[in-house]
């Protein structure tokens, strides 16, 4: 089979390189599953660039996040046991922690529904506890991760505010559903978000960004508002300022979503059912800007670290014209 291979840590458009390998063979507890469609995310880029806290051994495939085919025929949804990601005709996959495809999505769509989307329902459900009414401010809006938790939002009757940035990302935060969208390239972003909140800012910030995101939180959070930490994007983490929380008095909540798959299993199995709901409804709908053919994948990878990419790319192993043309 073909398959992404990384052999030494840099730029994913410098180190993977598509090789013929032999199919993966499947450990204890584990599937062999056919790849239909593999989501790109930023943790695949670190992995790429060894920054990541998981680093498979060399050489592997990266590709964390697939809709895969079992034997029998069922469209899953899995995250690859690594070294044997995604990007690659096929993955192994632990059977106990398969979920099903939602038929109301597409295969692209299906890959796309797992992690950003499960990492949107912890930290706002999970951890912010997000209500009705509330205010949530979305930091990269128009990315993976933060256009689902712009649905994941709207679904729960909050009130968005987008921040993205430049004007091609701010159509699409405004698509996404944002009731208010700032362009942190043209606009001051702690001014914005005071004026369109009255000057009481939003009581639930999602940042997947971390550096002057964070910063910016920190200015335009509520009283007794939460601020949750799930990504340092801009590749600065954050020394929050313990004194300020006290004195703003606001929480700052951690999540790792990952974690749940050891710690409570039977939430994500949970959360998994109330995504298919919400998709089912049309409430929620992953956002695929690009469907990629697997010969494209590491240029596909190097945009989504460089930061230009909107919503999902997803890379189909089936897809054989370019640029995913039909």
């Amino acid at each position: 089979m073909q398959a992404w291979q990384v052999h030494e840590n840099g730029e994913p458009s410098e180190v993977m390189r598509l090789d013929e390998v032999e199919r993966p063979t499947p450990g204890d507890g584990q599937v062999l599953l056919k790849v239909r469609a593999a989501n790109i995310n930023f943790p695949d880029v670190l992995m790429c660039r060894g920054h990541y806290q998981v680093r498979p051994p060399l050489p592997f495939t990266p590709g964390v996040e697939i809709c895969g085919e079992t034997e029998d025929g069922r469209r899953v949804i899995a995250n690859p046991a690594l070294p044997y990601g995604g990007f690659a005709e096929y993955a192994v996959a632990d059977a106990a922690a398969l979920l099903p495809a939602p038929d109301s999505l597409d295969d692209a769509e299906s890959a796309a529904l797992h992690i950003g989307y499960q990492t949107g329902w912890f930290g706002l459900h999970r951890r912010a506890h997000l209500e009705a009414g509330e205010t949530l401010l979305v930091h990269a809006a128009a990315g993976g991760v933060g256009s689902a938790a712009v649905q994941l939002g709207k679904a729960a009757g909050a009130r968005v505010i987008g921040v993205v940035g430049g004007a091609d990302k701010a159509a699409t935060a405004r698509e996404l559903g944002c009731d208010v969208v700032v362009d942190r390239k043209s606009e001051d972003v702690v001014a914005a978000v005071k004026e369109a909140t009255g000057g009481r800012g939003a009581d639930v910030i999602y940042d997947p960004v971390g550096g002057d995101a964070y910063t910016q939180s920190t200015k335009v959070v509520a009283f007794e508002g939460r601020i949750v930490v799930v990504g340092f994007a801009s590749g600065t983490i954050p020394s929050p300022g313990l004194n300020h929380a006290l004195v703003k008095n606001y929480s700052i909540l951690g999540l790792h979503w990952g974690l749940y798959g050891t710690k409570y299993p039977k939430l994500i199995q949970h959360c998994h059912e109330q995504l298919t709901e919400l998709a089912a409804r049309g409430a929620i709908k992953p956002l695929v800007s690009e469907r990629v053919p697997l010969a494209e994948a590491a240029a596909a990878v190097q945009r989504v670290g460089d930061g230009v990419t909107t919503g999902r790319v997803a890379v189909l192993p089936s897809l054989s014209l370019p640029n995913g043309a039909a």
